[in-house]
């Protein structure tokens, strides 16, 4: 979410919580509706906490699940360019093809996945390049110990990239359950309910305003943030971007053209194949 709207979110929240109370604070009695305040006040304070709490545990689930995404991306990018210089040891013929498809992987995760997980519709099913990596390795067969070797250094990594891929997609359609959202935005209409009950004709309009717009601006912007991190690819402020596999892409290429390797990708600029 763009700052701009969230700043937008929460002054309209405010405004329509500050006129609802004074609207109420003009029929409300001196003293407010409750006659005694300090056990208000104390049911205002377990409810508060109630919802403090429940938050607490929520933000905590929504930062790790972006932590981890974020986290998951970098390990990809960083795995498809040793994988890149493990292919260097293989057979020539399974060499030229798996530096190809894996330019092409990398090219698919942020043409194709990235704008897929963007809009929440990317479903984490296997990545076609990671298939066709997958069928060059099993035609190779080594026969020098380099080549033994770079063949099960291969096999690791893959297995690397493809928990570091779970990892990215994870978090593309949200973390947090549907439920969870319905108690909070529950808890939190009950607060501001609560609240109207404090209008106190005898107190200024202005105390009460800010009584009711400091609570009510505090929650929205929580449940904002919540929402920046239970989708992490949106478009706004803290969205993640494909810029460790971008940096990936880039370092392959000049190491290509440092080892004199020319050979076109089997793909277009967005992975798709040629």
């Amino acid at each position: 979410m763009d700052i701009a709207l969230a700043v937008v979110v929460i002054a309209a929240a405010v405004a329509v919580a500050v006129a609802a109370i004074l609207l109420v604070r003009r029929r409300a009695p001196d003293g407010s509706y409750f006659s005694d305040g300090d056990r208000a006040s104390g049911v205002f304070g377990a409810l508060a906490t109630g919802f403090s709490v429940l938050l607490g545990f929520i933000v905590f689930l929504a930062f790790s699940s972006y932590d981890e995404s974020k986290t998951g991306a970098e390990t990809e990018a960083l795995v498809v360019v040793q994988q890149f210089e493990t292919a260097q040891f293989l057979p020539p013929a399974a060499r030229r093809q798996l530096t190809g498809e894996l330019i092409c992987y990398g090219r698919s995760v942020v043409g194709q996945e990235w704008p897929r997980m963007e809009t929440g519709t990317e479903s984490g099913a296997v990545n076609p390049w990671g298939l066709a990596l997958f069928g060059t390795m099993r035609a190779v067969q080594p026969t020098t110990p380099t080549e033994q070797s770079a063949y099960d250094k291969w096999l690791d990594q893959t297995s690397t990239r493809e928990e570091a891929r779970r990892d990215r997609v994870h978090a593309s359609e949200g973390v947090i359950p549907v439920a969870l959202w319905r108690v909070l935005y529950f808890i939190a209409a009950v607060i501001v309910v609560y609240m109207l009950f404090f209008a106190d004709s005898g107190e200024r309009a202005v105390t009460q305003g800010l009584l009711m717009g400091s609570v009510v601006a505090v929650m929205v912007a929580t449940l904002l943030l919540l929402s920046i991190l239970d989708n992490p690819y949106r478009k706004g402020v803290s969205e993640l971007r494909p810029v460790a596999m971008q940096q990936t892409l880039r370092l392959i290429d000049q190491a290509r053209g440092t080892l004199g390797q020319d050979d076109p990708p089997p793909c277009d600029a967005q992975g798709q194949p040629t």
